[in-house]
């Protein structure tokens, strides 16, 4: 059994940043092409602002909630616009979810990814099948519930949601963008990954990669 508090959290986040960093120009070039070219430096800005705004705080005074809910609003003030409010929601449903819990099991974790994948396709008003993250998000979810509901343990549950968000990530290829600013090349976003799934997947990983027991 898998208790994740607090400081594995924080350490959970810290991955993220450092991960969307490493990717960041990987993720501009994807978004040159059907975007605005930023993708990648928005979310490496969201998450770092997390990762400083969580370093500024005593580990110790804080629950799941405040972490997740503390990353939120960081994301947030730190990128106003696209992924901005999308990864905030999917944080505080994040933090909504595991409320009242000092320290995190395994179904919790997989409820709180459940809850990001929910609150971004909430907010964002996206379906499978349209070119965003939801497609890597959604799936990500559902393999990680499928795969605990199966009796498996958290990192198998979240090896899965890897292998599901890329699987996504690499279907939005043969999509045509329905929703954003490469909405308007429509068939001529044919070919290209969306980078927000790609981003998704590069998140995803490193929460897998930060939370890993072993």
């Amino acid at each position: 059994m898998t208790n994740i508090d607090s400081t594995r959290l924080i350490g959970m986040f810290n991955q993220v940043a450092a991960a969307l960093e490493a990717d960041k120009d990987r993720l501009c070039a994807l978004d040159g092409v059907i975007g605005d070219a930023d993708h990648g430096i928005a979310m490496e800005l969201g998450f770092s602002a997390v990762r400083d705004a969580l370093a500024a705080q005593d580990a110790s005074t804080l629950d799941p909630t405040a972490v997740f809910n503390t990353a939120a609003k960081s994301f947030l003030n730190a990128v106003g616009a696209s992924s901005g409010p999308l990864y905030a929601t999917a944080f505080m449903r994040a933090g909504a979810t595991v409320k009242g819990k000092p320290t995190l099991e395994e179904a919790d974790m997989v409820a709180a990814l459940q809850a990001m994948a929910k609150g971004i396709q909430d907010r964002g008003k996206a379906e499978i099948g349209e070119k965003t993250m939801i497609d890597a998000w959604v799936p990500a979810a559902d393999a990680a519930a499928a795969t605990h509901a199966s009796g498996k343990m958290l990192d198998q549950c979240l090896d899965a949601a890897v292998e599901a968000a890329r699987q996504g990530a690499e279907a939005t290829k043969a999509m045509v963008a329905a929703k954003g600013r490469s909405a308007r090349l429509g068939d001529r976003s044919l070919g290209h990954m969306d980078p927000g799934a790609a981003s998704a997947v590069t998140v995803i990983e490193a929460m897998r990669q930060g939370l890993a027991t072993g």
